[in-house]
């Protein structure tokens, strides 16, 4: 495996921080603490956006280096904050599955209404109830 170049690895070490803190603050925040967070590094988007792509490989690089267990939530917040500090208009989307047993829960995220990262319960059936940052309706999206 090729080594990581500079702005590789510094992708990943925010990657590192920013799932720390987004598993930190869903482990220990109520939900409702926890909506603003989603809404946040808001900045108005750059001329030349960054790719998507590479938050996303390095999201998912870092959680599966992490001592412990990271899923969609943390993944999803983790590399929304990431895309929004570089001038992403990403979206993070919070579903639900009707009428599963035990509630069944999901986040993507999109970028130009393109899912970007979460695409891999694609085929689950999650109703979209929240869109983060807010403005959009939350009406029901099957996935």
């Amino acid at each position: 495996m090729p080594r990581a170049s500079p702005s590789e690895y510094a992708r990943f070490l925010e990657a590192v921080l920013m799932l720390a803190g987004a598993s930190i603050a869903i482990r220990v925040l109520p939900f409702r603490r926890l909506i603003p967070l989603m809404g946040r590094g808001v900045p108005p988007p750059k001329p030349v956006p960054a790719d998507p792509g590479l938050v996303r490989v390095a999201v998912k690089r870092a959680s599966a280096r992490l001592p412990w267990k990271t899923v969609c939530f943390q993944e999803g917040l983790a590399a929304h904050w990431m895309m929004r500090r570089r001038g992403l208009d990403s979206r993070l989307h919070y579903g639900i599955r009707p009428g599963a047993a035990r509630l069944s829960a999901h986040v993507w995220i999109e970028v130009a209404n393109v899912i970007v990262l979460g695409e891999e319960e694609q085929g689950l059936s999650h109703q979209r109830v929240a869109v983060f940052p807010g403005g959009q309706a939350a009406v029901p999206h099957e996935r």
